[in-house]
């Protein structure tokens, strides 16, 4: 019931700085807890971020912690991820992700709605 789009991936060089955002219509957003995931080429998609309906935790990837920052907006149904300091390895397409209610956040299965993805490519 919600219809999820990011935006803000790109090419960018290590140690550049990028925020992507994924923007919801359908349902208030404030309905759903939200994650970030990743895939890179021949790689399984992997748990990236994750924040709880109010946003007053978040979860991150240990490799990302320190670098990345998720944050949501409820007003604008809009969930974001601030990257920083950014490396060749963090290269993937970057996937927004909703669920209702609290489960293991670092799973894909938990999450209910998925969006199309936007390209993050990190040169070195």
């Amino acid at each position: 019931q919600v219809q999820l789009v990011e935006s803000g991936g790109g090419l960018v060089q290590a140690g550049d700085s990028l925020r992507l955002s994924c923007a919801a219509s359908g349902r208030t957003l404030s309905s759903y807890h939200m994650g970030w995931f990743r895939q890179a080429p021949a790689k399984e998609r992997e748990f990236v971020a994750a924040i709880t309906r109010s946003g007053d935790s978040t979860y991150y990837k240990d490799s990302v912690k320190g670098r990345f920052t998720m944050s949501r907006d409820n007003a604008k149904n809009t969930v974001y991820l601030q990257m920083s300091s950014l490396k060749p390895e963090d290269t993937a397409v970057y996937y927004c992700a909703a669920r209702r209610y609290s489960a293991a956040y670092s799973s894909p299965s938990g999450y209910t709605y998925w969006g199309q993805g936007t390209q993050v490519t990190v040169s070195s």
